[in-house]
């Protein structure tokens, strides 16, 4: 058996509030081999984007530890997280969060500049991933000149830009309808497939999670795992 490429021992995470300490969930355990793709599943508020952020060294947790390929990512000060999250992890998030000045290509491109690649090689890298995901023709267009579908597949290869080894997904199809979503979906599975990456999709959608080897339900601060809804 490979070793997990995320792992997460006890992990909880609480805010302190001004009546007191509101703990979202606790105790909670993860594990993720190379390659598969989980479902995190559960209603709005119950802290599914908090056990996200955690996993994605975008904010610390009040207890526990998640190991990154065998690294303990809390372990490690806020520049060491900075390079983890730039190399190992990509993000895609239901609202794109696409840059409105910079067109298609260059969205994508970004995040490989930022890492130190080269322009030219980043906007090759970018152009290769645009025809990926079946947007060639729409390269030299700005966020605002392409439908929410578009924006995701965007969204989606910049994620991927960098070959990362988690790809986290934040409802990915829950500002589309759901035939767009679906197939932002199965592109983002058959990348999955062909580059081997394991991920973590947040959803509150059955019809998500149906498409996921593995699913777990969060609920009362408690994270299980399910058997996943059969497909229709």
């Amino acid at each position: 058996m490979s070793d997990p490429v995320v792992r997460t021992i006890g992990l909880g995470k609480e805010y302190l509030l001004p009546e007191g300490r509101l703990r979202v969930f606790g105790g909670l355990d993860l594990e993720l081999e190379p390659g598969e793709v989980a479902a995190i599943m559960g209603v709005s508020g119950v802290g599914k984007t908090t056990l996200l952020n955690l996993l994605g060294a975008l904010d610390r947790p009040s207890e526990g530890k998640v190991y990154l390929d065998g690294e303990d990512l809390y372990a490690k000060d806020g520049r060491e997280l900075a390079r983890i999250r730039n190399r190992k992890i990509g993000f895609v998030f239901q609202f794109y969060h696409l840059l409105p000045e910079f067109t298609a290509v260059e969205n994508i491109a970004l995040p490989l500049m930022i890492g130190g690649q080269g322009k030219s090689e980043a906007l090759d890298r970018a152009a290769g991933l645009l025809e990926e995901v079946g947007l060639p023709e729409k390269a030299r267009l700005r966020p605002a000149q392409l439908s929410g579908g578009e924006q995701q597949r965007v969204a989606l290869a910049r994620a991927l830009a960098k070959k990362p080894r988690l790809l986290l997904a934040d409802e990915p199809t829950g500002n589309l309808d759901w035939k767009t979503g679906e197939y932002i979906l199965r592109l983002l599975l058959d990348l999955q497939v062909r580059t081997g990456l394991t991920a973590v999709i947040v959803t509150h959608s059955e019809n998500v999670a149906r498409y996921c080897g593995k699913v777990f339900m969060m609920e009362r601060g408690e994270l299980k795992r399910i058997s996943a809804p059969a497909r229709s």
